[in-house]
């Protein structure tokens, strides 16, 4: 809590609570700052966020006067991150903090950073929410609007934190979230054409991503994936020391040999010449690689290999490749990926496992980069037995138009899709479907809770779908035997 003095130079011994951009939220005492959103201007909103009873508001319009103080500023979005900082006490000083950017991979590194360093001393925030110290909430973004971002700081520097691994997504830089955030350690996973929606261009896609590496202290450290095809645009925006992993044996961290399993990837990484045996319990290559950006994520923080290694037994990624206790003949796995890449390398993986068909169940969010929709499909049925299409996300979009588009490039694959827009239905049929080793494969959402629906937001979980539809099969079969 803060004086309005404190934060402009207005006399003005108002108290602020909070800050708050959308007034549906705004509760007595905070203060409500009028940005431009996608679809918004927070402008028209004042009336709402004063008879909510916001003490103040923050604008960028003249000639706007409301029986509460009035601050003008010149652009509100530029003065979110700014205003928050103050007001929060620039809670990223306190922390050590780790950024993680790229079109796969963001989630898995940074639990693996959390991981590493120790989840009593990091913190983390991302597509999974955040955690730290046992605490634990949803942040609705991947990275969070600067209001909650620099509160969860604050939080996590109040309670001892020292360290914080977050995800950093090109929407987030794009839309000035982490604008004046500047970051000891930056990592670059990978990156393949998503969210040309928000960015118009790939062009404009990279150039987002490269401002994690810009916004690394000049003292910091910028770690790089070099066997990603945009690792030298990633490299020329680097401010801080490069370090890099890869096949490449001049690479910081050297991946000389992987054997990947089943259960687990034994790993062979170099480091200052010295060979370091791995067992990993992640899954694929590409873990591989999210392994050893988030080795070097810790190593950047001033740990040693002996120190990380031996939590790596430890690490766990919720909604990533999470194998379903089913106890069935068949398998059924629930998980996040949603691009082409991740898709391809999800089902390049299962198919080096001891099944026979695999059935994807997959959407394309709404509101979202349309253009990689017949891509996604195409990779799906070019890598997968069979392919469900649903609804996911799909928001203002007609679902059936969604499915349609991921379904467009696949004229030659017209005998094995099929759509059930009612994702519920799509995820049963899938079960159902299902024979002895083959695996259901549940895309697009992890763990995540929720479905964003045209006019509301409904609780939905894939892996409690993926378990009630399994029970009602058994429940079907047993009573036909009967």
């Amino acid at each position: 809590m803060k004086k309005l003095s404190e934060l402009y130079d207005i006399d003005s011994n108002i108290e602020i609570k909070d800050i708050k951009i959308n007034s549906k939220e705004v509760e007595p005492g905070d203060l409500f700052i009028c940005t431009m959103g996608v679809k918004a201007d927070r402008h028209d909103f004042i009336d709402d966020a004063i008879k909510r009873g916001a003490s103040a508001i923050v604008v960028s319009r003249d000639g706007i006067e409301k029986d509460v103080p009035v601050i003008k500023v010149e652009n509100t979005n530029k003065e979110l991150p700014l205003l928050c900082q103050r007001f929060y006490d620039f809670p990223e000083k306190e922390l050590k903090v780790i950024g993680v950017t790229g079109t796969d991979g963001k989630t898995s590194t940074s639990t693996i950073i959390e991981t590493l360093i120790g989840k009593d001393k990091c913190g983390y925030i991302g597509t999974n929410g955040y955690r730290f110290n046992g605490k634990e909430g949803d942040t609705g973004n991947t990275t969070p609007d600067a209001p909650i971002l620099y509160k969860l700081m604050r939080e996590m520097a109040n309670d001892g934190i020292k360290y914080l691994a977050m995800e950093a997504s090109s929407e987030a830089f794009f839309r000035g979230r982490m604008a004046n955030l500047d970051f000891d350690t930056g990592i670059y996973t990978n990156i393949t054409r998503e969210h040309l929606n928000i960015h118009g261009t790939f062009e404009n896609y990279i150039m987002c991503k490269s401002m994690l590496m810009k916004q690394t202290k000049t003292d910091g450290t910028c770690i790089l994936n070099k066997d990603d095809e945009h690792y030298s645009e990633m490299l020329a925006a680097c401010n801080g020391k490069v370090w890099t992993y890869g096949k490449d044996k001049d690479c910081t961290l050297y991946i000389k040999d992987y054997k990947v399993t089943p259960h687990h990837t034994l790993i062979t990484y170099v480091y200052n010449e010295k060979e370091y045996q791995i067992d990993s319990p992640l899954l694929g290559e590409f873990n591989v690689y999210n392994l050893a950006a988030g080795i070097l994520g810790a190593l950047s923080m001033g740990f040693s290999m002996e120190e990380v290694i031996p939590n790596i037994k430890n690490i766990f990624v919720s909604g990533r490749m999470d194998l379903l206790k089913t106890d069935t003949p068949y398998y059924v796995m629930v998980d996040y990926a949603h691009t082409p890449n991740g898709i391809a390398n999800l089902l390049k993986f299962v198919h080096t496992l001891d099944i026979n068909r695999s059935i994807v169940v997959i959407g394309s969010a709404g509101e979202r980069d349309p253009y990689k929709r017949p891509l996604m499909g195409e990779t799906v049925l070019d890598n997968a037995s069979f392919g469900i299409f649903t609804y996911e996300d799909p928001r203002s979009e007609d679902p059936k138009d969604i499915a349609d588009q991921l379904v467009s490039s696949a004229k030659n694959h017209h005998k094995n899709y099929k759509i059930i827009i009612d994702r519920r239905e799509a995820i049963r049929e899938a079960v159902n479907m299902a024979k002895d080793k083959d695996m259901v494969l549940i895309l697009g959402k992890g763990n995540e809770t929720y479905q964003k629906l045209k006019d509301k937001t409904i609780y939905f979980n894939d892996e409690e779908e993926a378990y009630e539809a399994v029970r009602l099969r058994k429940e079907r079969e047993a009573s036909s035997v009967s």
